[in-house]
């Protein structure tokens, strides 16, 4: 064969075996989180903006109870899990074969909510809470706000699961329960709309790791490149939202089907307590861990290495420029 011809299949060979691989089916994957809020924008953003399609990902996002999420890591049913709030305190508590490799909240974002004629946290005593999970940290930070002003949170308040927390206004304004703790937008919507009195915030309490990303240590080992994929989805979804305040209020507008102001005042009220690179810092970690341990009653503070493994998010912090 000539070497011009010998030269063009070649070429051609290439361009098909190019085509293919560009054709090629993304690798499916299911993302488990509890409530629609802007605690879960990350994802939002990264399935809205394409971050996960740039991987080579299609992203299945499910909402789902925190407790169920837990299990679906566990037994494969779900790639990931950004409830890490709810899978940390069962960690403390038991053996869970399971890993927190990106956090991205490291403040609570609820804020205390209730029927006007509540005049104050106190008087809550006797009322019924909503919350998503039980242990999860929407209960755990409404908790202490409830010891805070010398409630019991386990004898003068009545804890029931109330669905996520748009379903959790729902209940409050029909009756089923009188206190939640909503998180943006729908604190902006429980205020302005239905005019009903925010008592108190937990933004400014102590660190709390809430949401993030989960997977089994199973997953982390056998499937690291796909975790690191992931990662490399949420870190850019991340920056994004650090970088663009009125397209990450457009995608939860969309995702929340709220108005463009409404999302745009929650993303005014989050963005302190988001990490900037999935990574809190090492005393935060501490303090967290010595908080979770007191209120949960344990001897002591579990080991950082039993909750946590940052290290592919640095890899993926290093690759992106991300500090």
């Amino acid at each position: 064969m000539p070497a011009y011809r010998f030269l063009a299949a070649i070429s051609v060979a290439l361009l098909i075996a190019s085509a293919a691989c560009a054709q090629s089916p993304s690798e499916k994957i299911v993302i488990a989180y509890p409530s629609r809020s802007i605690a879960s924008i990350d994802l939002y953003i990264a399935q809205e903006r394409g971050f996960f399609r740039q991987e080579g990902l299609q992203a299945d996002l499910v909402q789902v109870r925190g407790s169920i999420a837990v299990t679906a890591i566990l037994s494969g049913d779900a790639h990931a899990i950004n409830n890490v709030g709810t899978l940390m305190r069962a960690m403390e508590r038991s053996d869970i074969p399971a890993k927190v490799v990106s956090q991205s909240l490291k403040k609570n974002l609820f804020w205390l909510v209730a029927k006007p004629e509540v005049k104050s946290i106190g008087d809550l005593k006797g009322k019924t809470f909503g919350t998503t999970t039980f242990g999860g940290a929407q209960h755990l930070a409404a908790a202490r706000l409830f010891q805070k002003v010398g409630l019991d949170p386990d004898k003068d308040i009545t804890v029931v699961i109330g669905g996520d927390v748009p379903a959790q206004l729902q209940s409050l304004i029909s009756g089923v329960i009188q206190v939640a703790a909503l998180s943006p937008p729908t604190v902006i919507i429980a205020r302005d709309k239905f005019k009903l009195k925010i008592l108190g915030s937990t933004i400014d309490d102590l660190p709390n790791l809430q949401n993030g990303l989960a997977v089994s240590e199973k997953l982390l080992r056998e499937k690291r490149d796909l975790v690191k994929r992931i990662l490399r989805a949420r870190s850019k979804a991340n920056r994004y939202f650090f970088e663009n305040e009125r397209g990450s209020s457009e995608v939860l507008a969309k995702y929340l089907r709220v108005d463009v102001p409404v999302a745009l005042e929650s993303y005014h009220l989050a963005r302190p307590a988001f990490t900037m690179n999935g990574i809190p810092a090492d005393k935060e970690v501490e303090e967290f861990l010595k908080t979770d341990a007191e209120f949960l009653k344990l001897r002591e503070p579990v080991p950082v290495a039993k909750l946590f493994d940052f290290s592919l998010q640095r890899e993926v912090n290093q690759e992106l420029g991300i500090k």
